[in-house]
């Protein structure tokens, strides 16, 4: 994906490079000229993801574990934190793993920034809305979360990675950036992840019902990586503090996706109602005015252009990126 930011960076870190958002984050780095130094535990992310990557001259990939404190080669000045489980799948079956990421490594990643001078974003999320009795949401919405329930380990940690965050620009004055990132989808994503998008891709593509939970009419809406990608970097470059909403405001229940990805890859796939996991929201939509009017982002592919694209990624690879996991999805 091209981008080509006003602000331009020399040397930018990617914390959780080698997941999904951070491989095409890295991918547009160095597409706008900037060198990136790419760090992973590869405990959710994959080498796959960077592979295309690995002859850039601008591209060093280390693996590291970002809740130890670290340091890099040169300082940079951009630090992008995204490493954390972030599916389903992932954070329920590493809870303390998601929990560390969003204090410790939060923490460390905040401590180079402040040693480099770095400006820093953190790559928050939707979850941190919870079940939001406000709709659509918007950043001075505080949300309606359980801090003890399932979800929790991911909620509360995007919580604390934000409170973390603001703390530490108030004491130390570090550039900081919240964005706030809702239900991202597109090439790269595995296939059971536990999330709808993929989840649904690879059913359908093997013809097996789409198992859609409770009665399928809780809502998401799906940003194309392309797009998230972008406003990733149009906040990097702004100088805004936030939080501050990268999401597409076309909102769709699970039912209408699973219908419209039956339709999209020609499946005889049915669809199957299971039981709904605990705590899943019932609404997800952003309020992206802020994005529109500081950043002047707002999404630009199309949810059907992206369910094609994403479905033509899954065909090639055969509708199987690997790591099976609970064929559970709500939404998410």
């Amino acid at each position: 994906m091209a981008f080509s930011p006003d602000h331009r960076w020399a040397h930018a870190v990617v914390t959780g490079g080698a997941g999904f958002v951070g491989s095409h984050l890295c991918a547009a780095l160095l597409d706008a000229g900037t060198e990136v130094t790419c760090l992973d535990d590869f405990s959710t992310g994959l080498p796959d993801n960077v592979a295309a990557l690995l002859d850039h001259p601008g591209f060093t990939p280390r693996r590291a574990d970002v809740t130890r404190p670290f340091t890099v080669d040169r300082p940079p000045d951009l630090v992008l934190h995204l490493a954390s489980p972030a599916s389903p799948a992932d954070y329920l079956r590493l809870p303390l793993q998601t929990l560390d990421a969003g204090s410790l490594g939060t923490r460390n990643a905040l401590e180079l920034a402040r040693r480099s001078g770095a400006r820093f974003v953190l790559t928050s999320t939707s979850e941190v809305y919870g079940d939001p009795h406000e709709h659509p949401q918007n950043e001075s919405y505080w949300g309606h979360v359980n801090p003890v329930g399932p979800r929790s380990v991911y909620d509360e940690a995007k919580r604390f990675g934000e409170a973390l965050t603001t703390a530490h620009a108030a004491v130390h004055g570090t550039d900081t950036c919240i964005v706030r990132l809702f239900n991202t989808y597109g090439p790269g994503m595995r296939g059971h992840d536990g999330r709808a998008v993929p989840t649904f891709i690879r059913q359908a593509l093997d013809g097996v019902p789409l198992t859609v939970t409770g009665d399928g009419l809780q809502s998401r809406s799906l940003c194309y990586v392309d797009d998230t990608v972008a406003g990733i970097l149009a906040a990097a470059a702004h100088g805004l503090r936030g939080p501050v909403n990268i999401g597409n405001p076309e909102e769709i229940t699970m039912a209408d996706l699973a219908r419209r990805i039956i339709e999209l890859t020609g499946s005889s796939s049915e669809i199957r109602y299971v039981a709904r996991p605990v705590d899943d929201p019932a609404v997800r939509c952003p309020d992206i005015t802020l994005a529109r009017g500081k950043l002047q982002w707002e999404p630009r592919v199309g949810m059907e252009d992206g369910l094609r694209r994403t479905i033509a990624w899954f065909r090639s690879r055969n509708g199987h990126p690997v790591r099976p996991g609970p064929d559970r999805t709500g939404g998410s």
